[in-house]
């Protein structure tokens, strides 16, 4: 054998040695044959794992008394159990549906890891004390008695209103930003379904709309209209949430007061930026600021880059 083949030889084998060693951040994941996801999309789609976490733990407890950690230990990788959660006061129908929730976010968060490494779960506060720091923000004042989520079927309507919404606006941020294949399928399914959790959570309160919620003497539309404004200042990116009751000018085309489904003036849902997420589900309005229902903040490269930077 030549000078000249054993060059090429040897170059070839430098060259896969190489390869080997790169750091792992500064390349694309592979995920099962001819599935090749750029750095920047896992770290897209690691970052709604936090979400998604806080949805089946809270569905579950509030429709079992129990989570993932007895449902699917596995998916939790060893991460703290939630805080405060329970199960709550719920007539059959809405347990019924609320239990179906949970089961779909089980497999939300399985689709996200079968996709991408992921992260252990992290701490989730759950409890009623939780849930009602945001109530009384959202009202600017304190209620009395404390908003409880677990207290009935409406209250646990009410919170769950705060939840799929805020994941669905980031699926919708998100996908433009995504390059691979792989993950675009896969946001498309978990928005798909997010949708359709937050459209029957908003028909059951529209249903609802003109009830109050005792012992408040709040009508229900209220209550989703102060949330609603609620994560627009905290979110501080403009209107992207709307109660399911709005001045006419602002139903679909400019007709209806009726906002079962919130959209922008074309219809079209809204997105929102990991910053944004973020300043909503740490309570604070402050990205870099853990709380709320994250009170050692959130997991993943997005999450963690923010709450270092200055």
């Amino acid at each position: 054998m030549g000078e000249y083949d054993m060059s090429i030889i040897t170059a070839a084998a430098v060259s896969y040695l190489i390869i080997l060693h790169l750091p792992i951040h500064c390349n694309a994941i592979v995920r099962g044959e001819n599935n090749f996801i750029p750095q920047g999309d896992v770290d897209l789609l690691e970052f709604p794992l936090n979400l998604e976490y806080l949805e089946a733990e809270f569905f579950l407890y509030g429709s079992l008394g129990y989570g993932l950690d007895k449902v699917a230990p596995n998916l939790t990788m060893g991460g703290p159990p939630p805080i405060g959660a329970k199960r709550a006061k719920l007539d059959p129908f809405i347990r019924d549906i609320i239990l179906q929730f949970g089961y779909q976010e089980v497999g939300h968060v399985r689709a996200i890891k079968n996709t991408v490494k992921g992260f252990p779960r992290p701490l989730l506060d759950l409890s009623s004390a939780s849930f009602a720091k945001v109530m009384d923000k959202a009202f600017g004042h304190q209620l009395r008695p404390p908003f409880d989520p677990y207290a009935n079927a409406l209250n646990f309507l009410l919170a769950s209103y705060l939840i799929p919404y805020v994941g669905l606006t980031g699926y919708v941020g998100a996908n433009p930003r995504l390059e691979s294949a792989v993950a675009k399928k896969l946001v498309a399914g978990l928005l798909g379904v997010e949708s359709g959790q937050d459209a029957v959570i908003r028909a059951l309160l529209y249903q609802r709309a003109a009830e109050k919620v005792e012992p408040y003497g709040v009508t229900v539309a209220v209550f989703t209209h102060r949330i609603s404004d609620l994560r627009n200042k905290l979110g501080r990116a403009g209107i992207k949430d709307e109660g399911i009751v709005v001045p006419k000018n602002e139903g679909a085309e400019g007709k209806i007061t009726g906002n079962v489904l919130a959209g922008d003036k074309d219809s079209l849902a809204y997105p929102r930026t990991p910053q944004e997420i973020l300043r909503i589900v740490y309570g604070g309005g402050n990205e870099h600021a853990p709380g709320g229902f994250y009170p050692k903040g959130a997991d993943g490269h997005i999450a963690k880059s923010m709450a270092y930077s200055k």
